[in-house]
């Protein structure tokens, strides 16, 4: 048995685009129900970013509203197709063939929205699809691994119609749906398995898939790689705390507020920050200067006033820390700033 090819991330804990979240809201509002957290008009922000705990989070709020029956992760599921993917997406549908297809998106997998990690592997009994839930939360692992794994299939069906599984299998002991999983895969599986599998063809890897141009993936493949390399300059946590300040004026918070907004423990929250690089106070200062420059470019508004937008008790306070990060006083940087005018 070999694995065709590596997938590049092995936890599910990376910086994701909002479509999955848009989806899941959608989802929900077609059953009636309204799930919290980041509103959907901030979601729709063409280059908005989560943390995958952000989505986690959503995930279970979904389960709260709608329930947490395989019929609802299945039928979720089938909604992802390759067009909320975006360029993710598009390059897969553009691949010569479903090997090129899977390669990419192992090569890609963090330009996904799983939390179960993909492994593709090639033996005599065929083309063996792996789902390793193994660091996925207990309270939503069978959800998760239903919702991805019908997810890959429904997209693996779009870019190659016709397809059909030859067996599948899960870890867990059996289920009341069984006409949610034929739905879902065209088959119903064996329960109380030793791992989550989908095995398919041996032959599927060399199909050409019917919508292939080879200058269209080299595009999307660029693409890609800005994209990633965009969402690991801005990534994660501190990206995440640097948006909630900027939300909030540069007011001061908190980082115990911060870290229940990002529904994260105080603990975690100051532990990421450090395992990256940076703390709350650092982050806070960044704002804030970044803040202070430009309302004092404006010229419209005295220290006092920016001071207090800042959130600051004393406009003292301000000029001190102003002259700590820049080396000069606010009045002198205002001067200079309209003296370039």
């Amino acid at each position: 048995m070999s694995e065709l090819a590596a997938p590049s991330i092995r936890d599910w804990d990376y910086p994701r685009g909002t479509a999955s979240v848009l989806l899941m809201h959608q989802f929900a509002a077609e059953r009636g129900a309204e799930l919290p957290g980041v509103p959907v008009a901030e979601l729709r922000a063409p280059d908005r970013q989560l943390d995958a705990r952000q989505e986690l989070a959503v995930v279970r709020a979904l389960l709260s509203a709608v329930g947490s029956g395989d019929d609802v992760a299945l039928s979720l599921g089938c909604r992802y197709r390759v067009t909320t993917f975006g360029i993710f997406g598009f390059a897969c549908i553009s691949s010569p063939t479903m090997r090129d297809a899977m390669v990419f998106a192992l090569r890609y997998l963090d330009l996904s929205f799983t939390f179960c990690i993909p492994h593709v592997e090639l033996s005599d009994a065929g083309l063996g699809l792996v789902l390793d839930d193994s660091r996925v939360p207990a309270d939503v692992a069978r959800f998760l691994v239903l919702r991805d794994l019908s997810a890959i299939y429904t997209v693996m069906q779009d870019l190659l119609p016709g397809i059909s599984l030859r067996q599948l299998e899960f870890t867990f002991q059996g289920s009341s749906y069984v006409e949610s999983y034929r739905t879902a895969f065209g088959t119903v599986p064996f329960f109380g398995a030793a791992e989550h599998r989908a095995t398919f063809e041996p032959d599927l890897l060399n199909r050409p898939l019917p919508q292939a141009n080879e200058q269209t993936v080299a595009l999307c493949a660029a693409q890609c790689d800005a994209l990633v390399a965009r969402r690991r300059a801005r990534s994660g946590v501190p990206q995440l705390v640097r948006e909630r300040l900027v939300r909030l004026g540069g007011a001061d918070a908190g980082m115990d507020e911060i870290a229940r907004q990002l529904t994260l423990s105080t603990r975690t929250l100051r532990r990421r920050l450090t395992e990256a690089g940076t703390g709350y106070r650092q982050l806070l200062d960044e704002v804030r200067q970044t803040l202070a420059e430009e309302l004092l470019d404006t010229g419209a508004l005295s220290v006092d006033d920016v001071a207090l937008r800042l959130g600051y008790a004393e406009a003292s306070s301000f000029i001190y820390a102003f002259k700590r990060w820049t080396g000069t006083t606010p009045a002198a940087y205002a001067r200079r700033a309209q003296g370039k005018r």
